[in-house]
């Protein structure tokens, strides 16, 4: 091809983050949450749309924030806080914005997708939604850890008031005696479990409907009566594989989760039907499991996670953490926790014969203070 021209690239801020922040996380994902710190990472100003459920706790937060941005010497307005409907709205649509992280559910996803592409230029949403993480249990596993993973799934399930997007909300049990004994646990877990309160008027209001809309089927409940405000019995509903139909493979925030017992035959078809989910876990046995191989395959590209004998609901804020699936589970393939969250409001830019002085300091040459890729080769910093 002949010689080529000199190229050089590195990634740049998109600019200015809007961040929605979510419910049930004030803290984690909200004003000063995972986004936030991503988008700051990237060299990002942000702005955060607070959630109505904590508005103090989000001003607060805000304050200490830009006090911190303001000693460390950024910019006046590097983090910045907004309130209500129409703010969002405002923010989505203002031309400064470069991309929007949003945690929720479809309906806001939607409504802001739609403002976004009503903008001259359309920028990139990165939304987390929703998610039944199923969680699928062989025969080898229930047959050797029934009771155990029966406890540690309502554990799971109901931590939090069942308020985690990772709550484990589709569970596959082997038909026959282990998985009685497996579904027998976690009815004798469920019932010790005290009524949570939920986050606020509407998740409690549709975890009811949601409940309710399951009338008919087999129903295993705590015997803790809920008492005012928020609070909520938790739930587990129990069905055969050929009951399982549309409705039960939607997420349902709150402490409910969907038992379903399946014969051998049955996995593989079950598996196929199953949406895009944030983490997918699998019990199997200690030795070869043939079962698990065939859920593990299934499963991969329904999933952003895969988690073996354990439980979905902690997420590890780490180099190596993938949090988002397929869809429904997020739009997007990038994740939301980890380090590699950054990548979201970073764009590449190349720069072909540019001059020395023309070029960043990190791609010029000689010594660079940051690791980079010279013609193929790793080079690491320079001190």
């Amino acid at each position: 091809m002949g010689p080529r021209p000199d190229l050089r690239r590195m990634l740049v801020p998109t600019g200015p983050v809007a961040v929605f922040g979510a419910s049930n996380f004030p803290l984690a994902f909200s004003v000063p949450g995972g986004d936030t710190a991503a988008a700051l990472a990237a060299g990002c100003a942000v702005v955060v749309k607070a959630h109505g459920s904590h508005p103090l706790t989000s001003a607060l937060c805000g304050r200490i924030l830009a006090a911190a941005a303001a000693r460390a010497g950024a910019p006046e307005g590097t983090i910045s806080v907004v309130f209500g409907r129409e703010a969002g709205t405002a923010l989505v649509t203002d031309p400064a914005i470069t991309a929007v992280s949003f945690t929720g559910g479809h309906a806001g996803a939607t409504a802001l997708r739609g403002l976004i592409a009503q903008r001259p230029d359309p920028i990139p949403f990165f939304g987390e939604l929703g998610s039944v993480n199923p969680l699928v249990v062989t025969a080898a596993g229930a047959a050797e850890r029934a009771a155990e993973i029966g406890r540690g799934l309502v554990g799971s399930f109901t931590l939090g008031g069942g308020q985690f997007c990772t709550k484990p909300g589709l569970v596959l049990v082997p038909a026959g005696a282990d998985g009685d004994r497996l579904v027998e646990s976690a009815a004798a877990a469920l019932a010790e479990v005290p009524a949570p309160a939920l986050l606020n008027a509407g998740i409690a209001e549709s975890y009811a409907a949601g409940v309710a809309a399951l009338g008919g089927r087999h129903l295993i409940t705590a015997t803790a009566e809920p008492g005012e405000g928020f609070e909520v019995r938790p739930t587990a509903v129990l069905v055969d594989a050929d009951e399982l139909d549309d409705p039960l493979l939607e997420e349902l925030f709150g402490p409910i989760a969907v038992l379903v017992r399946y014969a051998p035959e049955q996995l593989t078809g079950l598996l196929d039907r199953l949406p895009g989910s944030l983490v997918a876990t699998v019990h199997g046995g200690a030795a070869d499991d043939p079962e698990r191989d065939r859920a593990v395959a299934a499963l991969r590209g329904r999933t952003g996670r895969l988690l073996f004998d354990g439980y979905p609901t902690g997420v590890a804020v780490a180099w190596a953490q993938q949090h988002g699936g397929p869809w429904p589970a997020t739009d997007t393939q990038h994740t939301s926790v980890g380090a590699t969250a950054i990548r979201r409001f970073l764009r590449p830019i190349a720069w072909q014969n540019a001059p020395e002085a023309s070029l960043p300091p990190e791609l010029r040459d000689g010594p660079s203070p940051v690791p980079r890729r010279v013609d193929g080769i790793a080079v690491p910093a320079s001190p």
